[in-house]
């Protein structure tokens, strides 16, 4: 059976900048391993919900809480790939930072958390599945600018 995870893709819109150059997705570094960047996300707890569990793992990892985001409908994106030899499942959903200039906090997993535009976020997440993930959580916020309000 396949390791499960879930998190968010946490954006925020910069005010004073236009579109599309506003967005900006956060990514955390880890403090162990290749020290890799990624967005919030951890292993679902037996008998959790996978959206409690991206909920939880923001909070825990970046210090997030469901009332700084605000969870975008329409979106959610899984990834498959292996981890040492065993298979994983990843789903990450589209969550707006409501606040753009809330603090972010740690936990003693990351070393570092970047706020960056599509392309830096692009070569700092360096895993293709999850550039792609990321490139199509952009296209959908594009999208979702385009349409009428």
């Amino acid at each position: 059976m396949a390791l499960r995870a879930c998190g968010f893709i946490v954006f925020r819109r910069l005010a004073a900048v236009p579109p599309p150059d506003n967005i900006e997705y956060l990514l955390l570094q880890t403090s162990y391993g290749e020290h890799h960047w990624t967005p919030p996300k951890g292993h679902v707890d037996p008998g959790e919900e996978d959206l409690i569990t991206a909920l939880r793992e923001t909070k825990e990892e970046a210090g997030l809480g469901a009332e700084q985001l605000q969870v975008l409908d329409g979106f959610v994106q899984e990834l498959r790939y292996e981890v040492r030899g065993r298979p994983k499942e990843v789903l990450y959903w589209l969550a707006e930072l409501r606040d753009p200039g809330t603090a972010v906090t740690l936990s003693d997993e990351h070393q570092d958390y970047r706020w960056a535009r599509m392309e830096e976020a692009c070569t700092l997440a360096q895993y293709k599945d999850l550039q792609d993930t990321l490139r199509a959580a952009h296209r959908h916020l594009e999208a979702d600018q385009d349409e009428p309000q």
